[in-house]
């Protein structure tokens, strides 16, 4: 049979497929079902900075948007920090597979503190969904990624386990960005994050959202950096997100170098039991290729180990088509 085992941000996994942070990993029992129907691991439903500052009492700042601090404000009432460390707690002890919590941050602020006590609850990780969207002309790009930076340097010092980054595509330089979130500690980094998306009702004429969850085309955004980041940042462990819908799509990561890969939409569309018929996809297909284990073809296909790497950098439609015309 063969050998599903991976190592990501130094853990040990069973297998390389991780359930994201979402509604998905909410409960203890949701997370024992995952397990069981195969899960290497499971990213905890995200706790927000904007809670974290409500509970304790940080968030001063004057706001245009009041009804947005009354929502956090009763939301943590629910949802509070020690809930969210009990989650942890009794995750840790109702299953074996590695249980990483999540935070999503837009700042490096007095938030960070907690990071030690998500450690102390027994997360074998941490993973920082920063998400920030630069949209003042004025503002130099090394200004806004150094807001990723302060934010892994001040977590960094607060805990030992292993962090990873959950981040955009969006960067003037994606592979200079990601080599220094890993010289200021980042154990990891989970390519890409999936943001809320505006569209318009024409009829309506309105600001509607787009749709939430991700499509197996999606996986073309993610697949051409996976493939140049696990050359060129090597010592950083690589989880592929967003368009990973089955079992080709897992295969298609892991040979372009990720260590793992993130589902989730397609476990909302499809159910979760789709886990179990991914990882089967996985095994049949390296029984094919006469693979025993993950490492054996893990990165065949990246940046370095092809014979033309431009087909990784290759952006003009026309440039690709013009031989077939």
């Amino acid at each position: 049979m063969a050998d599903l085992t991976t190592h990501y941000l130094g853990l040990k996994l069973r297998n390389p497929l991780i359930v994201s942070s979402s509604g998905l990993t909410s409960t203890v029992e949701k997370i024992k079902q995952l397990e069981e129907l195969g899960a290497g691991a499971v990213v905890l439903k995200s706790l927000f900075e904007e809670q974290i500052k409500a509970e304790a009492g940080l968030m001063l700042e004057p706001t245009p948007y009041p009804e947005a601090q009354d929502y956090i404000l009763q939301y943590t009432k629910s949802n509070s920090l020690e809930e969210y460390l009990q989650l942890i707690e009794k995750a840790k002890q109702s299953v074996r597979i590695p249980v990483i919590a999540s935070i999503n941050c837009i700042s490096a602020s007095e938030w960070t503190s907690f990071a030690e006590d998500i450690e102390n609850a027994g997360a074998d990780a941490i993973e920082l969904n920063i998400y920030f969207l630069p949209t003042d002309k004025d503002s130099p790009s090394e200004k806004n990624e150094e807001l990723y930076y302060n934010v892994i340097t001040k977590v960094r010092k607060k805990t030992r386990i292993p962090v990873s980054v959950k981040i955009g595509m969006h960067f003037t330089n994606l592979v200079k960005t990601i080599h220094n979130l890993y010289v200021r500690g980042a154990n990891g980094v989970v390519i890409f994050n999936r943001f809320y998306a505006p569209d318009i009702d024409i009829d309506k004429m309105k600001i509607t959202a787009a749709e939430v969850f991700s499509s197996p085309s999606d996986i073309r955004n993610s697949l051409r950096w996976v493939g140049i980041i696990s050359d060129q940042v090597e010592n950083i462990d690589i989880a592929a997100s967003t368009g990973v819908h089955d079992g080709a799509g897992a295969i298609k990561q892991i040979l372009a170098g990720a260590k793992a890969v993130q589902l989730c939409s397609v476990l909302y569309k499809k159910g979760v039991e789709k886990l179990a018929v991914i990882k089967n996809d996985i095994e049949s297909w390296m029984g094919q290729h006469q693979f025993d284990s993950i490492e054996e073809f893990r990165g065949k296909l990246n940046y370095r180990n092809i014979p033309d790497p431009t087909v990784y950098e290759r952006s003009q439609f026309m440039k690709y088509f013009s031989s077939h015309v």
